[in-house]
């Protein structure tokens, strides 16, 4: 390999770690806020927090969510050429589609609320925590423009401290104005006779507050940055001498054509959120469940279960964001060789983290339940152990949903999404209403949907890129290391636990157990891993922390 690939290479993968670790610290603080903002605003209010949540997200994905990955890949393919003044055209374009499509999507999501909440969702009082978040969408939109840019320029430090400032204000405010305004839902309630609707209602209304707060805080810090750039890229355009500009016409021609396939594929890929929620609160009421079971079951699912799943598959979201510059780079300058090895190391990246998250979350589903949820309800610890096996799946297919991006295959993953979300439908109305299998169904039938999208666009990426997935190190080695961490997780925390309830309260074993189990299991897991060859020396140097954790191999013998 050239030495210019290494230092590609190099660049990429460390790229792609940075935003990687600032998605894994965000998911971080996302869950430990929801951890008090479900102690405050409880299970129903969870599920008017995840309905009004899953409205915004859908409207979020059809209106701007594309544009960053689209900026990034337009931005990075002129720079790649020296077309600095065509790459400033692009934002300049970009920032005015931003406008008008995330305008519409706020004055759309405010005045539409109470139909999207209670015609379609039958959760009505969601529409109140709905319409804090209308404003939102704008705001990300113009976000995701300058996010955009900054990763199609090759650094993600930009979109990284921004992603988790976002956070940590979201936690925040969420927390705060949950409490405040739960209190004051309370005496809205007592007026009009129903305290328990009203007051999760607005509690959810004070969470979605911190989510546009936290978006508002990342919008000026993003700002700051650019404009403290701006110097140095006016430079940079003045050194551009290249003829023949693209004009303004051309410009958003390409943005337009290039942000439809990747909404395309981004909205059927999601979509099914919203479509599973609308079947279920439907079929369910239909079948005779109890209204406040079936919410309070949603609440979990969507403010417990994938808010646990998601920790995981930030790391594919944020390897798939970093892949699209860097692939496209190497594709449009003919680099086959570079292209194949990227989307190796980024299947083997990503694979190392989620073999034992998914292991993991489903040998100690009831005890994390318990432990950050104060949830000891089997049905919910029941939930994680069926659907820990989509971490995997997910986590594949977003990566190769990024990767064909990257190598202008933008198509295919809107064809294959929308195969998976068909058969997917027919899976969950076959759950449902054949075996009636409740929320269960919900999870299973995610499940599959993951599978097909993995196996698809895991297809096509092998087809049209010409790459080969080193099946040892990218698969089995992390499948052995993780059934021995799992084994070794559950034992200890077996043990631990009926050691620890002799001589403390059922909370505080359960809380011991967990933390020994998970440390040991993360040491037995980077063990196996040396001792399966699924890690070398090389790899490890890419991750951060690299030359200390080759220090550790090195002074175990467990590298030579």
């Amino acid at each position: 390999m050239t030495t210019r690939n290494k230092r590609s290479d190099t660049k990429f993968l460390m790229q792609g770690s940075i935003l990687a670790m600032a998605s894994i610290i965000s998911r971080i603080v996302g869950l430990m806020y929801r951890v008090p903002l479900k102690a405050i605003i409880g299970k129903m209010g969870n599920d008017y927090y995840g309905t009004a949540y899953e409205i915004y997200n859908i409207i979020l994905l059809i209106s701007s969510y594309s544009i960053p990955l689209a900026v990034s890949k337009l931005v990075s393919a002129r720079m790649a050429k020296g077309h600095v003044k065509d790459a400033n055209k692009v934002l300049h374009g970009a920032l005015l589609f931003a406008f008008i499509t995330g305008g519409a999507a706020a004055l759309i999501v405010y005045f539409g609320a109470e139909f999207f909440t209670g015609s379609l969702l039958k959760t009505p009082l969601a529409a109140i925590a709905l319409k804090i978040l209308a404003p939102t969408l704008l705001v990300v939109a113009i976000l995701g423009v300058f996010r955009g840019f900054f990763q199609g320029l090759g650094t993600m430090i930009p979109s990284a401290i921004s992603q988790i400032g976002e956070q940590i204000v979201n936690a925040i405010v969420s927390v705060v104005a949950a409490n405040l305004l739960f209190s004051y839902g309370k005496k809205v309630g007592g007026v009009l006779g129903n305290i328990k609707g009203y007051s999760a209602a607005y509690g959810a209304a004070g969470g979605t507050l911190g989510t546009s707060t936290g978006a508002a805080f990342a919008l000026i810090f993003v700002l700051f940055i650019f404009f403290a750039f701006k110097k140095v890229f006016n430079k940079m355009i003045k050194k551009d001498k290249h003829r023949n500009d693209e004009s303004y016409g051309e410009i958003m021609s390409a943005l337009v054509l290039t942000i439809i396939p990747v909404l395309l594929s981004t909205t059927v890929y999601n979509i099914s959120s919203i479509i599973d929620q609308g079947i279920y609160k439907n079929l369910a009421l239909a079948q005779g469940h109890d209204a406040t079971l079936i919410s309070e079951s949603w609440g979990v699912f969507t403010g417990q279960y994938k808010v646990l799943i998601n920790v995981p598959l930030a790391i594919a979201s944020a390897m798939a964001a970093s892949t699209v510059p860097s692939l496209t780079a190497a594709f449009n300058s003919g680099d086959g060789e570079l292209v194949k090895k990227q989307i190796n190391m980024a299947n083997r990246f990503v694979m190392v983290i989620a073999f034992p998250c998914c292991v993991g979350m489903m040998v100690l589903a009831s005890p994390i339940m318990t432990l950050l949820f104060n949830d000891p309800d089997k049905s919910s610890g029941l939930m994680l152990m069926i659907g820990g096996c989509s971490i995997i799946f997910y986590s594949l297919s977003t990566l190769s949903n990024g990767i064909l991006q990257g190598i202008d295959k933008m198509t295919i993953p809107v064809k294959n999404a929308l195969i998976a979300l068909i058969a997917h439908v027919v899976f969950l109305f076959l759950l449902m209403g054949v075996f009636d299998l409740h929320i269960y169904a919900v999870i299973l039938a995610n499940a599959f949907y993951a599978l097909l999208m993995c196996f698809l666009n895991q297809a096509a990426v092998l087809k049209y890129s010409g790459a080969s997935i080193d099946v040892k190190k990218v698969f089995l080695a992390p499948l052995e290391s993780s059934a021995l961490m799992g084994v070794v997780v559950y034992l200890i925390y077996r043990l631990l636990d009926s050691i620890v309830m002799l001589h403390a309260s059922e909370y505080m074993a359960n809380f011991v157990a967990c933390i020994v189990s998970i440390v040991t299991g993360v040491i037995v897991y980077f063990v196996s891993m040396l001792l399966f060859k699924g890690i070398d020396e090389e790899t490890l140097m890419k991750f951060p922390g690299g030359a200390k954790l080759c220090n550790i191999a090195y002074s175990l013998h467990l590298l030579r």
